[in-house]
């Protein structure tokens, strides 16, 4: 299945961000892919809660969904939405961060919010309490599709091992890890957590991801990461798209699952133990 990675710098403007986004599907469908997947947050990324209760949607009216619906028919493509940013009905007025797992029929096959919230301390001038604007998920997914089982996830769950080796024993050959993640813990983390995922797992880990300073019509503008990757099996980085956005393509052959699963059959090995 050829497949397409899309880095964008979306900023806290969603329409201006559809344009890009949808000009980056057209152009990876163009280049044959089947399966195109976006970042965390394609929608919006602001650090401002009273722009994003002013400018987000509750899912059923989200301009940015029901355009990428009509793109994966337009296109003939399945689309891994990384996330939106959506308004809920909570009483708590939080948002979820959710992602979407597209058909070429434009259904929804399967979505997944975020289950661990980006509450750090990465340094004295960079902090985040992602669970104040957000409330977390609790449902772990594996969404069936004819090419393979796809295990979704969100940016930060990448630290927590426990969820990907969940995903994998019930049935992922493909996991999702679509960020926008900080600059400093993804130098020090980003590769070698991807990396570690899809060793531990013998799945492909893919990454699409938020690039750049992302321009802020309201509040402090944020800076991610970029760096969107492809893993493969066995844990060779196939793809890293460095820091500027656009299209990466890759070839995803679930040969390549089975063999490092024969290989090390660490899925298949776990066993009890007491304490500590």
């Amino acid at each position: 299945m050829k497949t397409a990675l899309l880095q964008l710098n979306s900023g806290d403007d969603p329409v201006a961000n559809l344009a890009q986004t949808t000009d980056l599907v057209a152009q990876a469908a163009g280049q044959g892919a089947r399966f195109i997947l976006t970042p965390e947050v394609t929608n919006c990324v602001s650090q401002d809660r009273k722009h994003q209760i002013k400018v987000l949607q509750h899912q059923e009216d989200d301009l940015t969904l029901a355009a990428l619906r009509k793109a994966a028919i337009q296109h003939d493509v399945w689309l891994s939405i990384g996330s939106l940013a959506l308004k809920t009905h909570d009483d708590d007025g939080r948002f979820a961060n959710r992602s979407f797992l597209i058909d070429p029929a434009g259904q929804i096959i399967a979505q997944y919010d975020k289950i661990h919230m980006f509450d750090v301390a990465v340094s004295s001038t960079e902090t985040y309490r992602e669970s104040a604007g957000y409330r977390p998920g609790t449902q772990a997914v594996v969404a069936d599709t004819p090419f393979a089982k796809i295990g979704m996830s969100i940016c930060y769950d990448v630290r927590f091992a426990y969820l990907y080796r969940a995903l994998a024993q019930a049935g992922a050959e493909v996991l999702l890890v679509p960020a926008a993640f900080s600059p400093v813990t993804g130098a020090a983390h980003w590769e070698s957590l991807l990396r570690a995922r899809a060793i531990e797992t013998g799945c492909y880990v893919l990454a699409a991801a938020q690039t750049g300073t992302h321009a802020a019509q309201a509040g402090k503008p944020r800076q991610t990461f970029g760096h969107g990757m492809a893993i493969s099996p066995w844990g060779e980085v196939l793809v890293d798209m460095g820091q500027d956005t656009g299209v990466a393509l890759l070839d995803l052959d679930l040969a390549e699952v089975a063999q490092a699963r024969k290989r090390v059959p660490a899925l298949s090995h776990d066993r009890p133990f007491e304490g500590p």
